[in-house]
């Protein structure tokens, strides 16, 4: 049993974001939803909960209205086996008004802030070569989408 799951705050497109990621992330699913019923403080039919599970995490999408937007003060990060697929979730989850950040960070078009790192990061910005590792960070701060192949030239190259 999982204790711990993450709960996020839409104003009312929960639904519509929980169905986005489980079709975004293999081996995802929609577990359950509430919807809110006749006399309730937001519309009849609107999703209330929706959970949802992302390869093996459970999450709750809760539509509660608009007093709570998202900010960066929370992320997802997604770890990625290569550039190619850290090209796919950055498209996908920039496209229809998602925002490119930082140093892989991006928002996708709800405001939720996701972190796309390919796997092989930390072995450059952390590796054993003190000046490698200053150039590949001095390399990944000047991205807005992480690109392994020129993080790594950084590292190896003087």
């Amino acid at each position: 049993m999982q204790k711990i799951t993450p709960c996020l705050w839409f104003d009312t497109e929960g639904e519509e974001a929980a169905n986005f990621y489980v079709a975004l992330f293999k081996d995802s699913k929609i577990l359950n939803i509430s919807r809110y019923g006749p006399g309730m403080h937001r519309p009849e039919g609107l999703a209330l909960t929706v959970e949802f599970e992302l390869n093996g995490q459970k999450f709750t999408a809760l539509n509660g209205g608009p007093e709570f937007p998202f900010t960066e003060a929370v992320s997802f990060q997604v770890s990625c086996a290569d550039q190619a697929e850290v090209d796919e979730y950055w498209s996908q989850l920039t496209a229809d008004g998602g925002q490119e950040s930082q140093c892989g960070w991006l928002k996708d078009r709800w405001g939720v802030s996701w972190q796309i790192v390919p796997e092989a990061l930390g072995s450059y910005i952390g590796g054993p070569d003190p000046a490698g590792a200053q150039r590949a960070t001095q390399a990944m701060l000047a991205m807005r989408k992480l690109d392994i192949d020129v993080i790594r030239e950084a590292y190896e190259n003087a």
